[in-house]
């Protein structure tokens, strides 16, 4: 745990508190409502900007918080390690500016698309978590992920069938996933690379032809 604290101090400052902040409103479920992104009230009270951030902190239950908290570790971890080798000390600060705008634009369809819903409510780190991933695929797209946990395949071919299957879900499906938090997560997280990185895109390129 040292370790992981010297080298890569952001991910695991993010780790440690997205867990404990969740394991919090599970036992004070009170504070979900004060936490949650809600987007009417947030498109008529500015001062509630707070909960953007506040909502990627907390999650549903154990299994939202699991699955979101493994594929953070599996890839937060080591995208900073990647970011501290491309920029040495500055890797850190490029890591959590990445997250966080993430965080930020990923939520921004969903303030815009729910404003007037006062019963949407929405939570959960995957909007940036999902900016971390496609992020981590931009430098290693042969890296072999698990479908469902279990089926070996390359990432980049996760990354077509996941961004078809958000685009997909978020028009059609009705199963109370933010999926447009999902979306533009993703597409944040490589916008942000090719911003921070513009290599990144030949680098991407020469690992297929």
């Amino acid at each position: 745990m040292l370790y992981y604290l010297y080298a890569t101090p952001v991910a695991s400052v993010i780790f440690v508190l997205t867990i404990g902040l969740s394991l919090y409103v599970f036992s004070n479920p009170q504070w979900y409502t004060k936490l949650m992104l809600h987007p009417y009230t947030l498109y008529r009270d500015k001062s509630k900007w707070y909960m953007v951030f506040t909502s990627g902190l907390i999650h549903k239950d154990w299994m939202h918080l699991i699955f979101n908290m493994m594929t953070f570790y599996y890839f937060g971890f080591g995208l900073e390690n990647m970011f501290v080798q491309f920029s040495g000390a500055l890797g850190h600060v490029l890591f959590a500016g990445l997250y966080i705008v993430s965080l930020v634009l990923s939520d921004i369809p969903t303030l815009i698309r729910q404003k007037n819903n006062s019963g949407y409510y929405s939570l959960g780190a995957s909007g940036a978590i999902c900016a971390v991933l496609f992020s981590f695929i931009m430098f290693q797209p042969k890296a072999m992920l698990g479908l469902f946990m279990v089926i070996p395949i390359p990432a980049y071919l996760f990354a077509f069938l996941f961004l078809g299957y958000c685009i997909w879900a978020s028009k059609k499906a009705y199963d109370n996933i933010n999926h447009d938090a999902h979306l533009f997560g993703a597409l944040a997280g490589i916008g942000l690379t090719i911003l921070l990185y513009p290599w990144s895109i030949g680098h991407l390129i020469s690992q297929f032809f």
